[in-house]
C-alpha cells in the first residue's frame, strides 16, 4: 500500500533542509484508521490523531478552507472518545501575501474560528501555522487529541495570542503557547519566535531571533514546570523562511541543546518579518 492511501500517514508539504526525517508518533494498543471524505483519522492507546486535506478552490479562498478544515475536525472529534485537542499544526500556501487585513493567514484566522465548535470552548491548544512553498492552494491541518484534558500553559514574556490587538487582523490567532499533556509529563511547545509582548523583536537580524527565541522556550519550559533546556527525548522542529539560513540554525542548536534531535524545514512564518520559528516536546 502506497503511504498516500494509509489514513496514518500525511505527507507534510514542507521541504527538509538537510536529512529528511519520518516524525512517527506510537501508542501501548492497538490501531485502526480510517477515512471520511477529506478527513483522515487513527486512533489508538486513548489517542486520536485527525488530519484534513483540502483546497481553497473549492472552498472560496484561505477562509473557507480554514473554515471548512476546521467544521469537519471540530464535528469528528466532538463525537470521539478523544476529544480533548492537545496540539494542531496547519500548513497553507503564501501565508504572508496580500496587504492588511487580505494578509492569507489573516484569512485563515478568520476562517479557523469560524470552523471551531464545542471542543474548543473551554480553550485552545498548542499550534503552529506555517506557510508551505508546494502548491499554494492547498491547505494542511492535522492534530492530536486524548481522553483527558490537559493544561494550557502561557508565556510570561509575551501577550497570549487570543489577546492580541487589532493590528494583528479581525480575528486573533486562536491558539495557547503550549500544552501540558494529561500526565502532565510532557510539554507541547507551540510555534516559538522572537515576540515579546505581542510585538516581533530584532527584524532581520537572524542571530538575534535566535537567542529572543531560545528566551521565549526557556520561559514555557519554566511555567510548565518542565526541566531546563532539551535533551536526546525533546525532539525539535525549527522552520526557516530562508533556506540558506539553515545552517545558522542548525549550529545554533547544536550549540544550546546538543542532544536534541532536530529537523530543519523550509517553511514561511506567519510574520513576514521573522525568519526562524521552532516548536518541538519536552519530556520530564
Amino acid at each position: 500500500m502506497a503511504h498516500g492511501d494509509d489514513a496514518r500517514w500525511l505527507n507534510v508539504a514542507l521541504e527538509p533542509l538537510g536529512e529528511g526525517l519520518v516524525e512517527t508518533w506510537t501508542v501501548d494498543g492497538d490501531v485502526t484508521h480510517g477515512r471520511e471524505g477529506d478527513l483522515r483519522w487513527s486512533r489508538g492507546g486513548g489517542w486520536l490523531y485527525a488530519a484534513v486535506e483540502c483546497h481553497e478552490t473549492d472552498h472560496g479562498g484561505p477562509a473557507g478552507a480554514a473554515e471548512y478544515a476546521y467544521r469537519l475536525l471540530s464535528a469528528f472529534v466532538a463525537a470521539a472518545p478523544e476529544r480533548h485537542v492537545q496540539r494542531i499544526w496547519n500548513y497553507l500556501g503564501a501565508i504572508n501575501a496580500g496587504a492588511g487585513d487580505d494578509e492569507r493567514y489573516k484569512q485563515f484566522c478568520n476562517g479557523r474560528i469560524a470552523g471551531m465548535g464545542e471542543v474548543f470552548a473551554q480553550g485552545f491548544p498548542a499550534a503552529s501555522a506555517i506557510g508551505h512553498h508546494a502548491d499554494q492552494g492547498l491547505l494542511q491541518v492535522y492534530l492530536l487529541a486524548t481522553t483527558r484534558e490537559g493544561t494550557r500553559v502561557e508565556n510570561p514574556r509575551q501577550v497570549s495570542a487570543w489577546r492580541y490587538p487589532r493590528q494583528y487582523g479581525r480575528t486573533p490567532p486562536s491558539f495557547a503557547r503550549a500544552t501540558l499533556l494529561p500526565a502532565n509529563d510532557v510539554l507541547a511547545i507551540s510555534g516559538t519566535a522572537a515576540v515579546v509582548g505581542h510585538a516581533s523583536a530584532h527584524a532581520g537580524d537572524l542571530g538575534a531571533q535566535l537567542a529572543e527565541t531560545r528566551r521565549n522556550l526557556d520561559a514555557l519550559l519554566a511555567e510548565g514546570g518542565l526541566p531546563d533546556g532539551f535533551d536526546a527525548r525533546a525532539p525539535l522542529k525549527a522552520y526557516v523562511r530562508h533556506p540558506g539560513d539553515a545552517g545558522v540554525v542548525r549550529d545554533f542548536a547544536r550549540a544550546c541543546w546538543p542532544e536534541a534531535p532536530l529537523l530543519v524545514v523550509h517553511g514561511d512564518i506567519c510574520r513576514e518579518e521573522l525568519l526562524v520559528e521552532i516548536d518541538g516536546w519536552r519530556y520530564r
